[in-house]
């Protein structure tokens, strides 16, 4: 039988393995591999899918002698990305696969959007994966990695996944260590050690994660440990953690008793957890307010508030703390005096007595022995209720016989009388009466004349007799009824508390499992499950029951459609109200969900069918302008009835071109528009110097329009000085064109466009101003709004998109824009982006190891993350090609990916496909025009003919139609069929 399959024949699910890490550069590939190696030696059938060596020569000689599966590549906007192919794995079906960067994001057009999805395919398919992470990853932790370092990470990966893994081990590694490693540049290249030393990795921000990294891994280990005591009934103390229980009772001293519990677990390092025990006779209950304060408090203390329910309350606060774990319990002393201790010793000498090796505080307060606290009515006891009705009137006969001599047969019933009384709460009204009977015997045989006789000689004694009978039976119904209505009273003011508390939950936003949790908790079960159509929607605690059958008390709701399974034992009759209620709340909580999933699904179509409307419309005028013009255009050059003049003939190629400009704007916005929907926006941020992002700007704007434009960017005034932003100089480029050329087309063509840059505390202020006839009051906000053109005042092109992208770019980058009138009127438009400090933060992603590439005539490319003013990581002027990373493509500044064509055939433009204006970058696409192609792979096939571009680095350059070479000089081994290798 296969080691991967069941004795049912079922497949047996892979175990998860992971290698988490404080930080990049700790080791977790390094440790993933000797891993392997070491279960290679062992016989297993270990593969290599993903393997990130990110070049560092030790790693990749670690890699060696393991059997690699090749990437599956996939074709994204002209572009080609390595990606983990399932299927491959699946077909060569080893015991064991290395899969690295577990929150990696896959590109999009993968069967799965993220790659740990990728290996749950693989586990469900029987084959153990081994795996990386890093503890900023984690989506927990996410917002804190952020406050620490300063850098957004936006691939993540749930919480739930690291955790279900079958281990889960830390690779740790000093910040001395980490740094040393990274000076020594074992980590990254030699160009990026100062930059990472001063951001990402100084020593402060390493301990924080690393010690991010141990709590996060502490706490699985901690719940791990729970659950494998409640998996096999552990409840004698286990002292791996302090952790600290204070009970409360609700009652005034309570606050001061969890402020002094919270101050013990501080000094012992101690997790602090907070429990209030519900009678089951419904004594000494909370009020729902005081109950409140104390959850605000718990809360406050970084504590939980827990409730359970049970008669013997020493009992079950000991239960409750060997249930947790718990090595101290805290208590109050008792609020009860001297004289009533004597008979009841409380219930804190109960504990010390019983606690065994739980250490035992008893903390004083103000209320301390203040007075009896009554706790009502005897409880009954019908098992000493008759031997009682006999004992009693004996024992009290005894105590007559002493008294003979100074007690009259009055003074005597009444002693008879008060013992009838106490039968009666013990035991109800037939013990009491028949206690009452052998009472009145007693008095007659031994107290009455003539004695030891049941004749009676004097009538007074014979009535006396006879009423002590009567009134005591009548008085023992009476206690009988008062007990009754006592308890009654007790048992819902039990309830009412457990159904307030339940309620509060769910009116507090608890979840299903959550409110199942609490269920188990408060009735110390084992486990809880809710049933729903037959399926089972949640469940809680150790073996949760699947079915009726395996669950030992079934609840059904109103609905009769769901089903609460309760496992661990029979819960008592009095608890099937409160436990009704709970699972109609829980049935209740199931439809939510489901009515939140379909008006989520059909907020979801009425959103997209409004948005296809309005593309359609708004596409159906935007393209007709401008292909109408061209085509006008055309036919009138293709005319052979009219012979045109040079300058009528270059108006017109000048209408082809800008109706070409237009749509190409077109279509970049459409897709900025879908990348921001699709959330694949991640930018690079880094120090912009706003004067050259602003020129690029300006350049992107005029380039390729008719003289009209270009006149009109005449009157954009810039005012920017010396001012440098925290931003990715790409996208920000993109807003402040899509910004300016909004303010040259709606103002008039004497009035001047100002675009403004001043530094504001720690953030910049960038604005661009115009005179135009502006919008109506409070419509500010609707500009950013996709298909949002206020007025079409103008009849111009653009699908209102283009402001909707502005916003998108700005928020990634983490400003905010907004519109507001321009005194005198106008427009203006501002964006407030962080202000760059000496250094700009690196993230991980920025620093990985360069790739070459080569610029167009031959000269040095710059290094894609290179943050230099004078361009050495810029394409713009065309003198040098950003630098590739890792089969990526970056803008032509090196700061986001950029794969896609150019549209003017002047170079590869990034994601957005917006043409560049005279530069080139490192991008895996040809140019409409075909002059250039370059790409880490192979050079793409020119258009015009002319043949294609020289590889990056890549492995061989293609022909172009007419069969020439297009390389730049002709490498080893170049041939014209595109077989060999191209060089520069």
């Amino acid at each position: 039988m296969d080691a991967g399959t069941r004795d049912d024949g079922h497949v047996k699910r892979g175990r998860l393995r992971i290698y988490l890490g404080a930080a990049p550069g700790v080791g977790k590939t390094y440790a993933m591999l000797g891993e392997a190696h070491r279960r290679l030696e062992r016989g297993r059938d270990v593969v290599a899918a993903v393997v990130e060596t990110h070049g560092r020569a030790k790693t990749e000689k670690l890699l060696a002698g393991i059997e690699r599966i090749p990437p599956k590549i996939i074709e994204y906007r002209g572009a080609r990305f390595p990606e983990l192919d399932v299927d491959a794995v699946l077909r060569r079906a080893p015991a064991v696969v290395l899969v690295d960067e577990l929150a990696h994001t896959n590109t999009p057009g993968s069967a799965n959007q993220k790659r740990w999805q990728d290996i749950e395919e693989l586990l469900d398919a029987g084959i153990d994966v081994i795996s990386t992470v890093n503890v900023q990853h984690l989506e927990s932790l996410n917002d804190v990695v952020e406050r620490i370092t300063g850098i957004q990470q936006r691939e993540t990966v749930p919480d739930a996944v690291v955790r279900g893994a079958e281990q889960v081990e830390l690779v740790d590694i000093t910040p001395e260590a980490l740094r040393r490693r990274l000076s020594h540049g074992n980590v990254y290249a030699a160009d990026k050690v100062d930059a990472a030393l001063r951001n990402y990795f100084r020593p402060g921000n390493l301990t924080a994660l690393r010690e991010l990294a141990l709590l996060w891994l502490a706490d699985q280990v901690d719940a791990a440990l729970a659950k494998y005591r409640a998996d096999h009934h552990i409840t004698e103390l286990w002292e791996a953690r302090e952790r600290v229980v204070v009970a409360v009772t609700g009652g005034p001293e309570s606050e001061t008793i969890v402020r002094r519990a919270s101050r013990i677990a501080t000094k012992s390092s101690a997790d602090l957890v907070v429990v209030h025990v519900v009678r089951g006779d419904g004594l000494a209950g909370v009020s729902t307010e005081r109950l409140a304060r104390l959850r605000e408090l718990a809360a406050s203390l970084d504590a939980s508030l827990h409730t359970v329910t049970g008669d013997d309350v020493p009992g079950t606060l000991l239960e409750f703390a060997r249930e947790v774990n718990a090595t101290q319990l805290v208590l109050g002393t008792s609020r009860r005096s001297r004289w009533a201790r004597i008979f009841d010793e409380g219930i804190g000498s109960a504990v010390v007595q019983r606690s065994g090796k739980i250490d035992v505080h008893m903390v004083t307060h103000e209320q301390a022995h203040r007075g009896v606290r009554w706790r009502g009515l005897v409880p009954r006891q019908p098992a000493l209720a008759w031997p009682a009705a006999i004992l009693v009137p004996m024992l009290v006969c005894a105590l007559s016989a002493v008294l003979d001599t100074y007690l009259q047969l009055g003074g005597l019933s009444a002693v008879f009388f008060i013992g009838v009384v106490a039968v009666a709460l013990l035991g109800g009204v037939l013990p009491a009466s028949f206690s009452a009977l052998l009472s009145g015997l007693l008095l007659n045989w031994f107290f009455t004349d003539p004695r030891y006789s049941l004749t009676i000689a004097e009538p007074d004694n014979f009535v006396t007799v006879v009423v002590m009978l009567f009134v005591a039976v009548a008085v023992a119904a009476l206690v009988d009824v008062a007990a009754k209505r006592t308890r009654q009273a007790r048992k819902a003011s039990r309830e009412a508390e457990l159904l307030t508390m339940f309620a509060g939950a769910v009116l507090h936003g608890a979840d299903l499992p959550n409110l199942l949790e609490q269920v188990r908790e408060t009735f110390g079960l084992r486990a809880v499950s809710m049933v729903s159509g037959g399926a089972v929607v949640a469940e809680v605690g150790a073996e949760p029951p699947q079915r009726t059958g395996a669950a030992d008390t079934v609840i059904e709701a109103g609905d009769g459609a769901s089903l609460l399974l309760l496992a661990g034992h029979t819960l008592d009759a009095a608890d099937l109200p409160v436990l009704n209620a709970v699972t109609n709340q829980a049935a209740g909580l199931v439809r939510q969900a489901r009515l939140a999933e379909e008006a989520s699904a059909a907020a979801a179509l009425l959103e997209a069918d409004r948005l296809r409307r309005a593309l359609l419309s708004a596409v159906s005028h935007d393209l007709r302008t401008p292909l109408a013009g061209a085509k006008a255009a055309v036919s009138s050059l293709r005319s052979d009835d009219i012979e045109f003049s040079p300058e009528d003939t270059t108006e017109l190629l000048e209408t082809i071109e800008e109706s070409v400009d237009q749509l190409t704007a077109l279509v970049g916005n459409l897709l900025d528009s879908s990348r921001l929907a699709v959330g694949v926006v991640s930018p690079r941020l880094r120090r912009v110097y706003m004067d050259e992002v602003v020129h690029r700007a300006l350049v992107s704007v005029g380039m390729g329009a008719r003289g009209l434009r270009r006149a009109a960017m005449d009157r954009v005034e810039v005012s920017v000085g010396e001012v440098s932003a925290l931003a990715d100089a790409g996208l920000l480029e993109r807003v402040l064109a899509n910004l300016i050329d909004n303010a040259i087309r709606h103002s008039p063509p004497d009035t001047p466009v100002r675009v403004t840059a001043e530094r504001d505390g720690d953030h910049v202020a960038i604005a661009v101003v115009d005179r135009g006839p502006g919008v109506p009051p409070g419509a500010e906000e609707q500009l950013f709004e996709p298909f949002q053109r206020l007025g079409d005042r103008d009849n111009t092109t653009g699908v209102g998109l283009g402001l909707s992208v502005v916003r998108g770019f700005v928020e990634a980058m983490g400003g905010v824009v907004h519109a507001e009138p321009t005194p005198g009127g106008g427009l203006t438009m501002l964006v407030d982006l962080p202000a760059a400090d000496s250094v700009a933060p690196v993230s991980e992603a920025d620093l990985r190891p360069e790739a070459s590439a080569v610029g167009l005539d031959g000269e040095k490319a710059g290094a894609a993350y290179a943050p230099e003013r004078d361009g050495s990581a810029s394409a713009a002027d065309g003198d040098e090609a950003g630098a590739a990373s890792e089969i990526e493509v970056w803008e032509r500044n090196g700061s986001a990916p950029a794969p896609g064509s150019a549209l003017d055939g002047d170079g590869a433009a990034r994601q957005a496909e917006v043409p560049e204006p005279n530069g080139f970058a490192s991008a895996p696409a040809s140019g409409a025009g075909g002059e250039i192609a370059a790409s880490e792979w192979r050079a793409s096939e020119s258009g015009d003919g002319r043949g294609s571009s020289g590889a990056a680095s890549g492995e061989r350059v293609g022909a172009g139609e007419d069969g020439r070479d297009g390389c730049g000089a002709a490498g080893p081994g170049a041939r014209p069929d595109g077989e060999g290798g191209g060089a520069w």
